[in-house]
């Protein structure tokens, strides 16, 4: 599973580098820049979950099957988060309404948090003089 996380933080965060580039070169002459701010919080928030679960992936800190929870909320949250604001923030280029669907852009957030607060409870639960 450790391998599973890393390998997917490394390409959540090359994505996110990518993607961050196709905005600022590719976009910028085609949205408003209000839409630029939009679609580059979905970037940010997508590598800043890519560095997290290299954290997860990497350290001994973390039961394995509590990573395997966190890597699942995680994954799903940044599909539904980032994924979403990158279509509301290009809607205007598209044959799709995102509109209809951006309430699935918070529970992609909730998604993120529950991960960081399991995190945060293995941590809590941790025993003196464990790792």
């Amino acid at each position: 599973m450790n391998k599973k996380i890393v390998i997917t933080g490394g390409v959540l965060g090359l994505l996110s580098v990518v993607i961050g580039a196709f905005a600022a070169h590719g976009l910028k002459s085609l949205i408003s820049a209000e839409s630029i701010q939009t679609f580059e919080t979905g970037v940010r928030y997508q590598m800043y979950h890519a560095l997290f679960l290299l954290f997860v992936g990497s350290t001994t800190l973390i039961p394995s099957a509590k990573k395997a929870v966190i890597f699942y909320l995680v994954l799903a949250g940044v599909i539904l988060f980032s994924g979403s604001i990158y279509g509301l923030a290009t809607n205007d280029l598209t044959g799709f309404n995102f509109k209809s669907i951006g309430w699935i852009t918070p529970i992609g957030g909730l998604l993120m948090i529950v991960g960081w607060v399991i995190m945060i409870l293995s941590f809590l639960g941790l025993k003196s003089g464990d790792n």
